[in-house]
């Protein structure tokens, strides 16, 4: 599998561009900074995941002075042809995003994972070890995405449930409800335990089998003996329903919902140090590193299928070392790179793209 032809109109800086990455091997992007290399990368995610991991407002891949963006891939999945279609239309008050593979709307978020799953590690992405909480569950959920597609309905329901909770909370606006609003909470506060506590089960089953595979990329790119941590910390003790009736006073009083998964952390350490506060920066580049490869190579073992891995300026932030241990651990398959920098002496690239000429 993998991405054949990527065409871009008005996203970013770019009027019009047609790409045409290797669909086996490295695909480099070597240009000067501010020429659209991360921009490419971007358009990619975008196909996979109908958002971008550089902003969280989707009017921004939108050229300046236009209104419409579109992005076009042409992928092989197995021996099955798709084409993915995402238009963003920017309006004076919102953003509307439209996908459609091979011309139907995807009816989930596992459609989408299913078409294209990919690794994406950017100079930000160890910000999952540096950062909050909010960047390991956004990792979790998204490898549990890649991992088991179908994932996606239950992250969908705990999202829905747990906004109609908290919708409830703010309608009360701090006052003790009545009996009955109590009951409709009580309703809502089961289906929220229901899904949450699937949830948290299944993330802490996906660290389990994680873990393992994180020490052997961790060990090969720090090339040291620490052990590597991952544990999986509640934000509720006992059952998540009864955490919940407990909690509600002070659910009531902040117009929110506090405990739950939406809650919860990812306690990465090395040799039982918290890897957040008493690592390193090489140490947590290593782990961030390590957390990626390690997702990357577990949607491989679980699903037969090579992940595309994208490589946005990562040589920049590394060490001679590590960058040549990085390049004898990545996977094969197809792989996109951008770099501004000369090449490691390691990487051989079959194909070279220069953008320069792309931009207006």
């Amino acid at each position: 599998m993998g991405l054949h032809e990527l065409v871009l109109r008005n996203f970013r800086l770019f009027d019009e561009l047609h790409f045409h990455p290797d669909a086996e091997a490295v695909t480099v992007l070597l240009s000067a900074n501010g020429t659209g290399k991360s921009s490419v990368l971007e358009a990619v995610y975008a196909l996979a995941t109908a958002s971008s991991f550089r902003t969280t407002n989707a009017g921004d891949m939108v050229r300046t002075g236009t209104a419409l963006a579109e992005v076009h891939g042409i992928l092989f999945h197995v021996d099955r042809r798709l084409q993915v279609d995402l238009t963003i239309t920017r309006g004076s008050r919102s953003t509307q995003k439209r996908m459609l593979i091979n011309g139907q709307r995807p009816t989930s978020r596992a459609d989408l994972a299913e078409a294209l799953p990919l690794t994406v590690f950017t100079p930000e992405g160890v910000d999952v070890i540096r950062q909050g909480p909010e960047h390991r569950r956004a990792f979790v959920n998204h490898l549990l995405d890649d991992v088991e597609p179908s994932s996606s309905q239950l992250l969908e329901r705990f999202a829905r449930t747990l906004s109609q909770r908290n919708a409830l909370l703010r309608r009360y606006g701090g006052r003790r409800p009545t009996s009955s609003e109590l009951d409709e909470l009580e309703v809502w506060s089961a289906d929220v335990a229901s899904a949450g506590e699937e949830l948290a089960d299944e993330r802490q089953a996906l660290l389990g089998d994680l873990a393992p595979i994180v020490q052997e990329y961790y060990t090969a790119l720090a090339d040291d003996g620490q052990v590597v941590s991952l544990t999986y910390d509640r934000s509720w003790r006992g059952p998540l329903m009864t955490a919940l009736r407990q909690a509600v006073d002070d659910d009531l009083v902040r117009g929110h919902t506090t405990l739950g998964p939406h809650r919860d952390d990812v306690r990465v350490t090395l040799d039982s140090r918290d890897a957040r506060r008493q690592s390193s920066q090489g140490e947590q580049r290593s782990l961030a590193l390590a957390l990626r490869l390690a997702g990357h190579q577990l949607v491989r073992q679980r699903r037969g299928v090579d992940p595309l891995l994208l490589l946005d300026d990562v040589f920049s932030e590394l060490d001679p070392v590590r960058s040549d241990r990085l390049l004898q651990l990545l996977p094969v398959g197809q792989t996109l790179v951008t770099t501004a920098a000369p090449l490691p002496k390691r990487l051989s690239p079959a194909v070279l793209v220069d953008l320069t000429s792309a931009i207006p």
